[in-house]
């Protein structure tokens, strides 16, 4: 088994731009493109493997295909033929909503379905660019009510400046927005679970005001207020480091590898990511050329990686529950 390839699924959203489709070095008669689904099993938005022999099928029917071969023991025992992972490549020509995700226990309570804690790798930024990520002074349900009524949330959020290589976690809970100007890569848990606090005002297509879900908010958010939102990369080898590790998926970056061996048998499919140049995967002499803005999912039985190449890659896989 060979590692796949999949259409990515892109959206035309009212804040999207138009460099994902440079980015990835397609033609599409799509505009304000704002989001590609690289890699999705979320219902009636999965991602179908786009050549080989599996060609067609969609995410789910792979993993009922292959099973445990394809995502790992571990993985098939706790997710079934569920994927657990969403990856997207996101480009805001305009500041998204500020938004908050519930934790596992509440999307269950209120949707049958996981919560969504993700990630977030700065791929490219405009002049000026932000991130809002965390509260910026305490709050609690009735003064973060308060501050809806009267538009001024924005007070309460932290505002980064954004740069290519920057790194934010997003646990489920936290307060966040991608600001404009913001080119990215996210992982997050197959959830599609958003709750959104503020739009600026903004109307859909049909001129009536986007939805806000305050009162879903109110008890979703995690009030806690830490000393720092933003993440920094760790170093696991000189030319490997550790993005985000969370129960929830492995995040690394691989730099400039000329040849690099990466065993990541343990038990878990790995998701690669090329972010810049061009690099070579090698998995048992089954060798995968990619560019900027690909994506391919690497069978666990395969997950024994030979990286190859000048450019830049993201790794997601999930690590085994002890």
């Amino acid at each position: 088994m060979n590692p796949f390839k999949f259409t990515p699924y892109l959206k035309s959203v009212i804040w999207g731009g138009e460099r994902i489709a440079a980015l990835k070095n397609i033609e599409t008669d799509l505009t304000d493109i704002g989001e590609s689904w690289e890699i999705s099993g979320v219902q009636g938005n999965e991602t179908v493997v786009s050549e080989g022999a599996d060609k067609g099928l969609k995410l789910s029917e792979l993993i009922a295909k292959y099973g445990a071969r394809l995502v790992g023991e571990d993985v098939y025992a706790r997710y079934g033929t569920e994927f657990p992972l969403l990856v997207k490549i996101i480009d805001a020509r305009r500041d998204l909503s500020v938004q908050v995700h519930p934790d596992d226990k509440l999307a269950a309570q209120r949707h049958g379905c996981a919560g969504k804690t993700e990630m977030w790798y700065i791929l490219a930024t405009e002049p000026d660019a932000k991130i809002y990520a965390g509260l910026s002074r305490q709050l609690d349900p009735e003064t973060y009510r308060r501050d809806v009524e009267n538009k001024t949330i924005m007070n309460d959020i932290t505002a980064h400046d954004s740069h290519p290589g920057d790194i934010f976690f997003l646990p489920a809970g936290r307060v966040h927005a991608i600001g404009a100007g913001n080119l990215l890569l996210e992982i997050q848990q197959t959830s599609d679970i958003t709750y959104r606090i503020y739009d600026y005002d903004r109307r859909d297509a049909n001129g009536n005001p986007r939805q806000l879900h305050t009162e879903l908010a109110a008890d979703a958010i995690d009030y806690t207020l830490y000393p720092d939102y933003k993440s920094v990369a760790q170093p696991i080898t000189p030319k490997v480091s550790e993005l985000v590790k969370c129960a929830y998926f492995d995040v690394r970056l691989i730099s400039s590898p000329q040849s690099l061996a990466i065993d990541y048998a343990d038990g878990s499919f790995v998701i690669v990511s090329c972010t810049e140049g061009s690099i070579e995967v090698d998995c048992d002499n089954s060798v995968t050329m990619m560019k900027p803005g690909e994506t391919i999912l690497v069978p666990a039985e395969r997950a024994n990686l030979t990286v190859t190449g000048n450019g830049k890659a993201v790794t997601a896989h999930i690590n085994p529950q002890n």
